[in-house]
C-alpha cells in the first residue's frame, strides 16, 4: 500500500466511528505479533495538559540520548503527526506499508466474524509495530479517551503513568461526576509502576491516591505552589522547581508553568527507575519542547494567539492567561466548536474579556456546530457577535478590525479541529513571522481527524 492508498483506507475506516474497550485492539495486536510487549511507555491521561506534558518529556529523553516515540491525538496540521519518533514524523512510504499490514490484519479479523477495528485502534496497533520495529527505548503514549477502556490501555509495561489535569469532559462517555471520571481515567495506572499528578481537586486527588494503593504504584505529585520564580513571558517563561533551578520553557500560557512542573516530576520518577537523565538534558528538552495550539503565537503584528480551549476547564485557563498578558488590551475572538461540547461553559468563561466574538463552523467536520448556532449561544453573555460563513473570512475580518487598533490581539479557540486551517491560512497572507510547529514538519495531505 502506498501512501495515497493508505489515505483512502483511513477516510473509509473512519465510518466505523469510535469504541472503547480493549479485546478488539488486543486481537489485532496479537495478531501484530504483540510488538506493544516489547515496549516500555509513559503513559498520559487527563483532561488538559496531555500534549504539553508529552512534549515537555519526550524532548527532555530525547537530549537524554533516548529513542523516543510519541504517539498522540489530535493533530494539527498533517496526519503523520500521530506517530513520531524523536520529533520526526513517519514517512509516507512507512505510513503506507505499516498500514497495508494493519489491512491484512483487520481484514482477516472481519472475514472471521470479528469487528472490524475502528480507525484509532488501527493507528495505535500502527504506533506500536513502528515504534518496536524501529527499535524506541521509551514510547510517550497519549491517551485518546478517557483511560481504562481506552485503546492505548492494552499496553502492560507502563514505567509512568502520568495524570494530568482532571475535570468534566466526555462526561457522555466517562461519567457525569469528577469522580466517576477519575476513576476511568486512573485505569491507565499499572501494578509496580510509578504514578505521576497534577494539581487535582480533593475528590479527584482521593480516587488517585486509592487506585495506587491498590496497584502497590508510588504516586508523585507535582506541586506548582512549589513552582520559585516564577517568569511569565508570551516568547520564554522560566521558574525554579526543587532541585532545578531557573527552568526556561518556550511554551506560552500561564497554565504551562503547571504543565512543565508535571514533566519535571515525570522526569524525576524516571531517574528514580534508574534511567539516566543528566540535568543538560533537563534544562535543553525543557526550553525546546514546543506544542502548537496551546496558547501559540502565530504571528505577531497583529499579535494572533491559537489556543486548543474546547472544554470549561480549558476555557478558564485561556481567560487566566488573556487576563494576565493584555490587560487594557483589546481582544478579538474567533471561536469555532464542536456541538457535542458544553460550549455555553466556554463562551460563559470566556467572554468577558472579548470586544467582539466572529464564530465560525469548524471546516471538514462532521462533529461541528454552525456557525449562527453557536453565535446564538454567544449572544446570550456579549453583545458583539457576529457568525460567518467560513473560516477564512473570519480571519480576514479580524485583520481588517485589527489594523484599527494596533494594540489589538486576536485569539481563536474552541477547537483543535481548525487550527491548522487557519495557520494556513495566515501563512498563505505571509502574516507568520516563522512556522512555529517546529522544523521537522512537513506539509501534507490533510485526512478528517477525530480532533476535540
Amino acid at each position: 500500500m502506498n501512501y495515497k492508498e493508505a489515505v483512502a483506507y483511513i477516510e473509509e475506516v473512519q465510518a466505523y466511528g469510535s469504541v472503547l474497550g480493549l479485546e478488539n485492539v488486543a486481537e489485532l495486536c496479537k495478531r501484530l505479533g504483540n510488538p506493544q510487549k516489547d515496549l516500555k511507555f509513559i503513559h498520559i491521561a487527563g483532561t488538559n495538559g496531555k500534549g504539553s506534558v508529552l512534549a515537555f518529556v519526550s524532548t527532555v529523553l530525547t537530549k537524554a540520548g533516548y529513542k523516543v516515540g510519541r504517539y498522540i491525538s489530535p493533530t494539527i496540521f498533517d496526519y503523520r503527526e500521530r506517530i513520531q519518533i524523536n520529533g520526526r514524523m513517519i514517512s509516507k512510504q512507512a505510513l503506507g506499508a505499516y498500514m497495508g499490514r494493519i489491512k491484512e490484519a483487520c481484514d482477516a479479523m472481519a472475514e472471521e466474524g470479528l469487528p472490524h477495528p475502528t480507525i484509532f485502534e488501527m493507528e495505535t496497533a500502527m504506533g506500536f509495530l513502528y515504534f518496536k520495529e524501529k527499535g524506541c527505548d521509551m514510547v510517550v503514549l497519549e491517551t485518546g479517551l478517557g483511560g481504562i477502556t481506552d485503546a492505548t490501555n492494552v499496553i502492560e509495561n507502563t514505567v509512568v503513568a502520568v495524570l494530568t489535569s482532571i475535570s468534566r469532559d466526555h462526561m457522555g462517555f466517562l461519567g457525569d461526576d469528577l469522580e466517576e471520571i477519575a476513576k476511568k481515567k486512573a485505569g491507565i495506572i499499572k501494578k509496580g509502576c510509578l504514578a505521576v499528578t497534577s494539581r487535582q481537586e480533593p475528590s479527584v486527588r482521593k480516587v488517585l491516591e486509592e487506585a495506587c494503593k491498590s496497584k502497590g504504584a508510588e504516586l508523585f505529585s507535582a506541586d506548582v505552589s512549589r513552582a520559585e520564580a516564577v517568569k511569565h513571558g508570551i516568547k520564554k517563561q522560566s521558574f525554579s522547581y526543587k532541585e532545578y533551578k531557573k527552568i526556561e520553557i518556550s511554551m506560552a500560557g500561564t497554565y504551562q508553568i503547571e504543565n512543565a512542573v508535571t514533566a519535571i516530576e515525570v522526569i524525576r520518577a524516571l531517574k528514580q527507575a534508574g534511567y539516566l537523565i543528566k540535568d543538560r538534558a533537563v534544562y535543553e528538552g525543557m526550553s525546546e519542547a514546543v506544542w502548537t495550539g496551546r496558547f501559540s503565537v502565530i504571528s505577531q503584528k497583529p499579535l494572533f494567539i491559537v489556543d486548543g480551549a474546547h472544554n470549561e476547564d480549558g476555557a478558564k485557563k485561556l481567560a487566566d492567561s488573556l487576563s494576565f498578558y493584555f490587560t487594557n488590551r483589546k481582544i478579538i475572538y474567533i471561536m469555532g466548536v464542536l456541538r457535542d461540547k458544553e460550549y455555553g461553559k466556554i463562551i460563559e468563561n470566556t467572554c468577558f474579556l472579548a470586544d467582539s466574538i466572529l464564530t465560525i463552523k469548524p471546516p471538514r467536520n462532521e462533529r461541528a456546530l454552525e456557525a449562527y448556532e453557536l453565535a446564538k449561544e454567544a449572544a446570550k453573555y456579549h453583545k458583539n457577535v457576529t457568525a460567518l460563513d467560513s473560516l477564512e473570512e473570519a480571519v480576514e475580518l479580524s485583520l481588517l478590525m485589527a489594523e484599527k487598533d494596533k494594540d489589538t490581539v486576536i485569539a481563536a479557540f474552541g477547537s483543535l479541529s481548525f487550527l491548522g486551517e487557519l495557520i494556513t491560512i495566515l501563512e498563505h497572507k505571509k502574516e507568520i513571522r516563522k512556522d512555529c510547529h517546529g522544523k521537522q514538519q512537513e506539509p501534507g495531505q490533510k485526512i478528517p481527524d477525530r480532533n476535540k
